[in-house]
């Protein structure tokens, strides 16, 4: 009996052990009620999208490969989507969350996305992708942990806190899209918001609190669609830890510029006066300035914050210097323990060159954006689905524009924007700003090496000034005006990827283009095959599935 019992442990044990051999990497589940509701953020009662009826919405607070499930019942009136900013979203952008990828969710129903932050530790961001919805709130943060053995280089703060601020309109994003159709602008915003809340919200009662002594981690993401912002803190210094995904040299700064949809992390040390302490957030390259505070309280004291705010930077030139310290951090670990500086990017050989200038124009007497002269619309297939099921005929075609932009940049053509990459190529991709007002890019399913940036229009002599051995991997950089900006990345992730302004008035009138990255091998190693849960629309609905995947 005693053998018995004792080879019976030995097969449980043994059981035990395959399991967790086989194991996947932990779940998390998520059930999200989207809803509208009343909020006076600005004094002014309004429509607000809330998650669960919060706004912001839940935190995703996972670890690298950690699997994300999100069931969203959409009770709204319009179809729904979330986008997840920075995710890369591996071999898989059915889960992306753009019109160009995925069937959006109809009103009264609800859809479960299914992702992982496949390597990548930092901080990162969802907000609905249709329309102007984003005007609206429904964002929230997506904070991504190293794994327990992955070393990351600083101690373990004593608390992380979220800093959500961007700019904030008061009109309805209905009353928004309207006005955009009629061909108006959108405007100037009404003021900024930190966490949802207005500057008398975000103080009373103080928003953080750190006890002397400790380092506190903050990450800072601009949520806003149109303004780019400076952060601060009084009488303490904030030192960059962490930017989009990547760990960064641990340079120390008075203030640190955030532009649209970029996410950063400072730590900060409690090692002031006991006391009452402001956080500011203030407009940057706007002819009227303004700025929200929210009060950081030391533990135990009440002694009130000093009404003089620190001032901030003023002009393009100190951004750009600013721009030019960040340095990745070539020796720590990513989200697997070789460092980061193992991937040489300056040594590879480019072997394509697109460059994308930015067209305004007339269409029907209203002004249109667009890249190289065409305005994207967004067809009522997605395209993804559409070059799936082999479908994509009458829906777009590809490579409407060339690598060069058109002569004439005044004449702008309506149409999905398109465009082809081979699959692992190394490519440079060069954005030029010809407007008076900054841009934001972001590129979906990527993080790209920002090599350089300068005045005018870029020319192969430009690559003399690019940073080819420690800039930031990142996902989301500013363009400056009547500027370029060059990144480098190589297309290995296959699917169909969205390139976006961040700058939401323009994203929503064509600032934008899809880059479909199709594996030749079509293997379940570079691409997951149509998940069985996804929506059918458009031209799809019926079609028989095509052959699946071969196996990797």
């Amino acid at each position: 009996m005693t053998t018995m019992r004792a080879s019976a442990a030995l097969l449980l044990l043994a059981a035990a052990l395959l399991a967790a051999v086989r194991a996947e990497d932990p779940y998390h589940f998520f059930e999200w009620k989207v809803t509208y509701g009343t909020r006076s953020l600005m004094g002014v009662a309004q429509k607000v999208i809330l998650i669960n009826d919060m706004f912001p919405g839940p935190t995703i607070n996972c670890s690298s490969n950690n699997n994300i499930v999100v069931n969203i019942f959409n009770q709204l009136d319009q179809p729904l989507l979330f986008t997840w900013h920075g995710i890369q979203q591996r071999k898989n952008s059915w889960q992306d969350g753009m019109p160009g990828t995925m069937c959006p969710i109809k009103p009264g129903t609800n859809f479960t996305y299914h992702w992982q932050p496949k390597d990548q530790i930092g901080s990162f961001l969802y907000y609905p992708s249709i329309g102007m919805q984003r005007a609206a709130g429904g964002y929230g943060i997506i904070t991504v942990h190293s794994r327990l053995l992955i070393p990351v280089p600083f101690d373990e703060p004593a608390a992380d806190y979220s800093v959500l601020v961007g700019d904030w309109y008061t009109k309805d994003h209905t009353v928004l899209a309207k006005n955009l159709e009629a061909g108006k602008s959108i405007g100037r915003p009404a003021g900024l918001i930190i966490n949802g809340k207005n500057e008398k919200d975000a103080s009373n009662p103080p928003m953080y609190t750190m006890e002397a002594g400790k380092v506190y981690r903050y990450r800072v993401c601009n949520v806003g669609i149109k303004t780019s912002l400076n952060v601060r803190i009084q009488n303490h210094v904030l030192k960059l830890v962490e930017m989009e995904g990547s760990h960064t040299v641990q340079n120390t700064y008075d203030s640190l510029d955030v532009h649209v949809g970029q996410c950063l992390s400072f730590l900060v040390a409690a090692d002031q006066k006991p006391g009452d302490y402001l956080l500011v957030a203030s407009t940057r390259f706007m002819k009227e300035s303004s700025s929200i505070t929210a009060v950081i309280r030391y533990a135990g004291s009440n002694t009130p914050a000093s009404p003089k705010l620190p001032e901030g930077p003023t002009g393009w030139a100190w951004s750009i210097n600013q721009w030019r310290s960040f340095r990745w951090n070539l020796t720590a670990s990513a989200a697997r323990p070789n460092p980061q500086g193992s991937y040489h990017y300056g040594q590879i050989n480019i072997t394509r060159t697109i460059k994308l200038s930015i067209s305004k124009g007339k269409v029907n007497g209203k002004d249109r954006y667009g890249l190289n002269g065409v305005s994207h619309v967004d067809p009522d297939t997605p395209l993804k689905l559409a070059e799936y099921f082999n479908a994509s005929a009458g829906v777009f075609e590809y490579n409407l524009i060339g690598d060069t932009p058109p002569a004439s940049a005044t004449t702008v053509k309506l149409a999905p924007n398109v465009i082809t990459t081979e699959f692992r190529t190394f490519i440079e991709v060069v954005f030029e700003n010809p407007e008076k007002s900054i841009d934001s890019f972001h590129i979906n399913g990527y993080a790209f090496f920002a090599a350089g940036m300068g005045p005018g229009t870029w020319t192969p002599d430009c690559r003399k000034t690019y940073n080819l051995l420690d800039t930031v991997s990142r996902h989301t950089i500013q363009v400056y005006p009547r500027s370029w900006t060059a990144v480098m990345l190589t297309f290995d992730n296959a699917g169909m990827w969205n390139i976006r302004s961040n700058m939401w008035e323009r994203y929503y009138l064509g600032e934008q283009l899809y880059v479909s990255v199709v594996s030749p091998a079509r293997s379940l190693r570079d691409e997951y095959n149509f998940p069985e849960n996804s929506l059918r629309c458009g031209k799809v609905v019926g079609l028989p599935m095509p052959p699946s995947y071969l196996p990797a």
